[in-house]
């Protein structure tokens, strides 16, 4: 690592230390406040992080009710490692069970299934009703399933994978790779963006090419883009693919899926010939999970929802938070679950500073790192950092603070490992 990358690197870090610290002096400094009940809906980097954070910077006067329906959280950063077949479900899996012991989280195992906003309750698919005097959504993407008609054929989404929710799905498509012949394709789509960053389509594309160069060396990834480019760290990925996997990746901008023939494993777009494989993983368009979307949260293109950034608050519904890969980012802003996690803290301290009756935090800081695995081992990264600009009233990047990796290294690879177990710990811990 040279002298400016060190710097960097030492920058974001005691970014991130100076945006938490000052939510957390922010909330010490005219003491912990009254209490009040908050029900956070979503156990993901953004649920998670706000849940424990509200506990800990309330000095446990704050009750805090998370509704999550799995049983434990599953990282989508890192799960295109199990699809490569380098790690195991295990690897990305970690119990809820420290915000219980830790923190006096109260996690209720069930769906948040509506909203009543005047009423101030949760509703859950169980039955019964949470009430709330402030509301926090982390709530992740759903599918605009209508955009590929094909799919909504009986059986056909168990064929077609997308693997975008780490889970089930993850272990689902490895077996697929394992069960395709060699000389088989691999197929991913990419949706227009905005999409939900990981667990990164461009990766994953590197994981599969990765296990085929091992494995099978006569198959194929077929990259099929709707966008025009490569929309994330696009020069070390199409270098990734020149040295690396020539012959075995193909990318294929301006690729609009339109539908999907499951039974036939063919693809059909708007202006290009239909494309087979033996493999297909089609990752639809995505908007704000159905949680926000039904409550009429999702006021931006009826996909994804506004916030006031100082307090992640609704613009759309009082006493309603909503935090990561369900909003309308702002400029230059990524989908990922770092940033998800800057949002739970930024959340959690407005909340703990409004339940006591004073203002939040002017100044909200937010760092973000993305790593990439471009193969088993090494890893290329971007990262910014994100402040408050008053008179747009949006999150802005700070000049100079980001930067992207000059190269794929393994070392960038132990710094990846180790942000994930940081940023777990950090979340869940």
């Amino acid at each position: 690592m040279n002298h400016v990358q060190f710097n960097r690197r030492r920058f974001i870090q005691a970014s991130s230390a100076a945006s938490v610290l000052g939510l957390a002096a922010g909330c010490a400094s005219t003491g912990a406040g009254s209490g009040g009940k908050v029900v956070v809906v979503g156990g993901g980097y953004g649920g998670a992080t706000a849940a424990k954070y509200l506990r800990l910077w309330s000095e446990g006067r704050i009750e805090v009710t998370l509704v999550e329906p799995n049983e434990a959280f599953i990282s989508c950063p890192i799960s295109n490692l199990v699809i490569g077949g380098s790690r195991q479900m295990a690897d990305i899996t970690t119990s809820y069970d420290n915000l219980a012991k830790r923190h006096g989280v109260k996690i209720v195992r069930d769906r948040a299934a509506a909203i009543d906003l005047d009423k101030r309750q949760v509703r859950l698919a169980g039955g019964a009703t949470l009430p709330y005097d402030r509301l926090v959504l982390s709530p992740g993407v759903d599918f605009m399933w209508d955009a590929l008609p094909g799919l909504g054929k009986p059986g056909a989404r168990d064929k077609v994978l997308h693997a975008w929710k780490a889970g089930p799905q993850t272990v689902a498509l490895r077996r697929q790779l394992e069960a395709m012949p060699d000389g088989g394709v691999y197929a991913i789509t990419i949706p227009l963006a905005p999409y939900r960053c990981p667990p990164g389509p461009y990766e994953r594309a590197c994981q599969v090419a990765h296990y085929f160069s091992k494995a099978k060396p006569k198959s194929k990834v077929l990259v099929l883009d709707a966008n025009d480019d490569v929309t994330s760290k696009g020069p070390l990925f199409k270098k990734a693919w020149a040295d690396r996997y020539k012959g075995i990746i193909e990318y294929r901008p301006k690729h609009n899926t339109v539908d999907v023939d499951a039974a036939t494993g063919t693809l059909k777009f708007d202006f290009n010939d239909d494309v087979k494989a033996q493999v297909l993983n089609v990752l639809p368009p995505m908007r704000a999970g159905d949680i926000a979307h039904n409550a009429g949260l999702t006021t931006a293109n009826k996909r994804w929802c506004e916030v006031d950034w100082l307090t992640m608050e609704s613009k759309a519904a009082k006493n309603v938070h909503v935090l990561g890969d369900a909003l309308q980012i702002a400029p230059a802003m990524p989908k990922s679950g770092h940033m998800a996690n800057q949002h739970g803290k930024v959340a959690a301290a407005a909340i703990v500073a409004l339940l006591a009756g004073r203002e939040p935090n002017p100044l909200p800081l937010y760092n973000n790192t993305c790593y990439s695995f471009v193969s088993d081992t090494d890893v290329v990264h971007v990262a910014s950092v994100h402040r408050y600009d008053a008179a747009q009233k949006t999150m802005v990047t700070v000049p100079g603070s980001g930067g992207v990796s000059t190269a794929a290294s393994e070392l960038e690879g132990q710094y990846a490992m180790a942000w994930a177990r940081n940023i777990w710990a950090d979340s869940l811990a």
